[in-house]
């Protein structure tokens, strides 16, 4: 017999979509700024589902660097005809074929499949459907997945193209292996968190003052593994990277971020040249498609390590960096993949691979998504904090309605029902692109004063 809130659940239904442009001018500090991308103003599109029940809304976001958001944003709304009308448990009892039906639309697959501004439009949907879910559920995300059984996980996630690797019942009997002790790694991340590392004190257009004032009030907060981008000049890299491993000492980790500048010999040479600074891992080191040369690379710097993903566009190319012993660090992005449920299926092929997963994370709204994501994979998936620590960037964090929450370096789990991708209100109003007040006193021409 179904129960009341069983009845109550099954009668929600999605009755509109939304899409909103929502920017904000970071360019104008230089925060996020690195080898490739000079200039970014942070920005997302803003997904709202609507139900037929008063206040009850799922939010969620694709992140992106300005320019090209408008065209996020037109995709996501081609696409909301697919959750217009639909009982949102009858989704989830359907997930798979429903999950096709947005990353596989006969005709809007033409300009993907599973990629690029349709693969960043479907991961805006798919956070808000999963946030809706979840406030349906009364839960934080990361609560709902955790108190699946495997099988009803195996069962959410699309392993199409991953079968030469990996099958549904190889997935379900990992994640069996760690359920015993399951209580036991929620209860510790309830009481700890999940570790995290910061970018925030290296961003390329940083001056050196700036660069060690951020590097030391890092060490200051407890960060013992800090970040910096590379790539726009060897030298300067050179310089910067003995300038802040003096300022860290020979024991915390210094990480480097090239963010996809160089080509395969020009990674290898220039690592090699690095490799006094002793960087736990170069990142991005070429085109996030390149597989392999990411595997020459991996091979020709060892013992240096490789990191990449952030703009690995989806579970296979993670596939193909796993078979290839390309990557020694594995980086999803929550809002690059199609939502939570790709994310775990790139959690489960890391965990077969023995591959840490390290989650990218800044921008908008990344922070909210990733302190749900990172103790998902280590409580029902990984079971392992060992090399194991997310990205932290706390930019714009004053704008989310529940921020992540930072505690002595480590991500606290959210306790709120939902993702966490919600925007104040205010926000929204003040950073629509582009006749929010922000954007139109940007926008504004310049006033001359006539001639007396």
């Amino acid at each position: 017999m179904q129960s009341n809130q069983d009845i109550e659940m099954m009668a929600v239904k999605i009755i509109e979509v939304t899409v909103e442009d929502i920017r904000f001018p970071t360019s104008d500090e230089l925060v996020g700024s690195d080898a490739m991308h000079t200039n970014p103003d942070y920005s997302c599109a803003y997904v709202t589902l609507r139900t037929n029940v008063p206040n009850l809304v799922g939010v969620g976001t694709t992140f992106t660097l300005g320019k090209g958001t408008d065209v996020v944003v037109e995709c996501a709304k081609a696409l909301n005809e697919q959750f217009i009308g639909k009982s949102v448990v009858g989704i989830v009892k359907d997930y798979p074929n429903f999950y096709r039906s947005i990353t596989s639309e006969p005709q809007l697959r033409w300009v993907g499949p599973e990629k690029g501004v349709l693969h960043l439009a479907t991961a805006a949907l798919l956070n808000a459907f999963w946030d809706l879910y979840a406030k349906i559920q009364r839960k934080p995300l990361w609560k709902v997945f955790v108190d699946m059984t495997p099988e009803e996980l195996v069962g959410l996630l699309d392993f199409r193209y991953l079968s030469d690797v990996i099958t549904k019942e190889e997935a379900i009997t990992m994640l069996k292996k760690l359920e015993p002790t399951k209580q036991t790694r929620e209860k510790e991340m309830l009481e700890l968190g999940y570790p995290s590392y910061t970018t925030s004190a290296g961003w390329m257009g940083y001056s050196d003052e700036k660069i060690t004032r951020l590097c030391k009030g890092a060490i200051e907060e407890g960060f013992s593994h800090i970040k910096i981008k590379v790539g726009a000049d060897i030298e300067d890299d050179i310089r910067r990277c003995r300038l802040i491993r003096s300022i860290l000492g020979p024991d915390r980790k210094l990480m480097v971020d090239a963010n996809q500048r160089w080509d395969v010999n020009q990674a290898i040479d220039y690592m090699k040249r690095l490799a006094e600074f002793n960087p736990w891992w170069i990142e991005e080191p070429t085109s996030p498609d390149d597989i392999l040369g990411h595997a020459a690379i991996a091979k020709a710097i060892a013992p240096l390590k490789v990191a990449t993903g952030e703009q690995c566009q989806n579970r296979i190319i993670f596939k193909q960096l796993l078979q290839s012993n390309a990557i020694s660090f594995c980086q999803p992005d929550s809002c690059r993949l199609a939502g939570p449920t790709e994310v775990i299926t790139v959690m489960i092929l890391c965990a077969k691979f023995g591959v840490p997963v390290c989650m990218h994370a800044g921008g908008v709204g990344l922070c909210e998504y990733v302190n749900h994501l990172c103790i998902i994979d280590y409580i029902i998936v990984s079971g392992s904090l060992e090399n194991r620590i997310s990205e932290y960037v706390p930019h714009l964090n004053e704008h989310y309605i529940h921020p992540s929450i930072m505690k002595k370096t480590r991500y606290q789990c959210p306790s709120h029902s939902g993702y966490g991708g919600g925007l104040k209100e205010q926000t929204i109003k003040d950073h629509r692109y582009p006749n929010g007040p922000v954007w139109l006193s940007k926008n504004k021409p310049p006033v001359h004063e006539k001639n007396a």
